[in-house]
């Protein structure tokens, strides 16, 4: 079998897995957010933090919840790091840095989990655990619950109340990431993912050779960063190491963990509105924009041009020998199509439009599917702007699932959309400005710039991934990074609960002949279209001077 072949079946079975956990998965997810028992565990968390379960919230107090909560678990974590020296399980290690602990504090808790160091020689096994493995699934949880506030705005009518974000925390985490993580991490144990609490230490080996490794968790907090929430992880080669990805078919597992969550809450929104057309018309527009995507740096990865690439049929370099191009290509189109950042190749070792790719992925918006949540709020803003557009063609008050889409929602879907880019190019300006920080790239011209245009894209869209190639573990690119992590996490969650809570409000429209079908074909294409279109828009003058410079050299 060629590797083309091999690719194209790897691939080919990522799909049908996905189609297969579409139903059930979303449906789970539904009775999740839409049924009224608590459990036990449940109800023992809200006596214990204060919660009534049963009070509903207007879009502000959800908001101020996610921000409360969000906050606490930046100033914890940052503690966390500065005193882990005195902490047990410690390993050792000093205290992590001021600007480092800030960078990482924002980083996980606004599920972007962005590294500027090596996990496996700079946190304990405590803060690995109590801390960042923590944020890997409450972060993710936020961004589930926003989304379904969301839904809620567009199934309700005449209301102030979009559910109960301490409920919607909970149970995202207790009835959906624990119980995949749990199943998840007994997978990649028996695929040979360490689990176990070892000091770095000489340990003999089956075959009497020795070897010094550092043990860890490391499989439990692979499953949670899987599941679209993000690349950090115990070592630095993150998914390359064996420890952390030890076989291709537990590569196949990883990659499956990225997308299904993501894919399957289409299902969800179809449900919680009432048809489930709208969800497959959802699922459809992100299906679409993720398998062209893959086709394209499937194809740049494997008929590169130059001499050695030509003459092997790929392009090898930053690639883990047991995995090969084509899965390594998936797995990077698939990380950063999601808010997920893990990585098992080197993109900066990327053919010029390979490394492109990856970028235009995370420039997408994180939608195709997105992270945990995010993908979903994040394509349903692009759905709100795609019936507006289309109102203006035709001049009728543009309608989305019987709402009215007036200049306050579009308000808050256009500026939702452009937090990302401001955020994005104003940070890659300024690195570019500075000459003390042109000196942390690896590389010169247009590679080079590609480089801190990906660090800034990547953090700005809660991706976590790196290009690799740019010294950013400084006392700037902390700042300017956390920064752009806080300003990508946070805004686009206030605009999009304000737009919940208007959407809310309206009382159903009934359609007439003039309302646009949003659940055919037509409208896939539209949405699709116009994502593509914004971000062409808003990003090709910086891929010009990057990627596209670079490929045509």
């Amino acid at each position: 079998m060629s590797t083309t072949t091999a690719g194209i079946c790897f691939a080919g079975s990522l799909v049908l897995a996905l189609a297969v956990a579409y139903r059930p998965l979303g449906d789970h997810m539904y009775r999740v957010f839409t049924g009224t028992r608590h459990a036990r565990a449940e109800k023992l968390i809200y006596r214990l933090i204060g919660v009534r379960p049963d009070a509903e919230q207007t879009w502000g107090v959800y908001a101020r919840g996610v921000l409360a909560f969000s906050v606490v678990s930046i100033l914890f974590l940052y503690v966390l790091q500065r005193v882990q020296n005195h902490l047990m399980l410690s390993l050792g290690f000093k205290p992590v840095v001021a600007h480092q602990a800030w960078n990482t504090a924002i980083s996980f808790t606004t599920n972007t989990n962005w590294q500027s160091y090596s996990g496996e020689s700079t946190m304990g096994h405590l803060v690995q655990m109590a801390g960042l493995a923590v944020q890997n699934f409450v972060s993710a949880a936020v961004g589930i619950a926003v989304a379904i506030a969301l839904v809620r705005g567009f199934a309700r009518k005449r209301t102030e109340h979009l559910g109960n974000f301490w409920v919607d925390l909970v149970r995202a985490n207790l009835r959906i990431l624990l119980p995949i993580a749990v199943v998840g991490a007994i997978v990649l144990v028996a695929g040979g993912a360490v689990q176990n609490f070892h000091d770095p230490h000489t340990i003999q080996t089956l075959t009497g050779a020795k070897q010094t490794i550092t043990g860890g968790p490391v499989a439990s907090q692979e499953v949670i960063k899987e599941l679209g929430t993000n690349g950090g992880g115990f070592y630095n080669a993150n998914s390359a190491h064996p420890f952390e990805n030890p076989a291709t078919w537990t590569n196949w597992i990883e990659i499956f963990l990225i997308l299904v969550i993501g894919f399957s809450l289409p299902r969800t929104f179809g449900r919680m509105v009432g048809s489930n057309r709208q969800g497959y018309a959802i699922v459809s527009v992100m299906g679409a924009l993720a398998v062209v995507s893959m086709s394209l740096i499937m194809w740049f990865q494997l008929a590169h041009h130059g001499t050695v690439p030509t003459a092997i049929g790929s392009s090898m370099e930053g690639v883990e020998t047991r995995f090969g191009v084509a899965n390594s290509a998936t797995f990077a189109d698939a990380t950063t199509l999601t808010s997920t950042g893990a990585v098992d190749s080197f993109h900066d070792s990327y053919t010029s439009l390979g490394g492109m790719m990856t970028m235009f992925n995370m420039m997408l918006g994180e939608v195709a599917p997105g992270g945990t949540g995010s993908g979903l709020y994040g394509m349903l803003i692009l759905a709100v702007i795609t019936v507006f557009v289309a109102g203006l063609m035709v001049g009728r008050t543009p309608e989305y699932l019987g709402k009215r889409i007036g200049s306050r929602e579009i308000k808050f879907a256009a500026t939702y959309f452009l937090v990302t880019p401001v955020c994005v190019l104003v940070g890659t300006a300024f690195a570019m400005a500075l000459p003390g920080e042109r000196a942390g790239m690896l590389n010169g011209g247009p590679h080079g710039l590609s480089e801190v245009l990906y660090a800034f894209t990547s953090a700005s869209n809660n991706n976590g991934s790196a290009f690799a190639g740019l010294t950013v573990n400084t006392p700037w690119y902390d700042t300017a990074l956390g920064l752009a992590m806080v300003f990508g996490r946070f805004l686009p969650m206030i605009f999009v609960l304000a737009l919940a809570g208007s959407l809310a409000k309206q009382g159903l429209t009934p359609a007439s002949e003039g309302t646009l079908p949003t659940h055919r074909p037509q409208f896939v294409a539209m949405v699709a279209g116009v994502t593509v279109v914004l971000v062409a828009l808003t990003f090709l003058p910086a891929l010009a001077l990057g990627p596209l410079a670079e490929g045509i050299h």
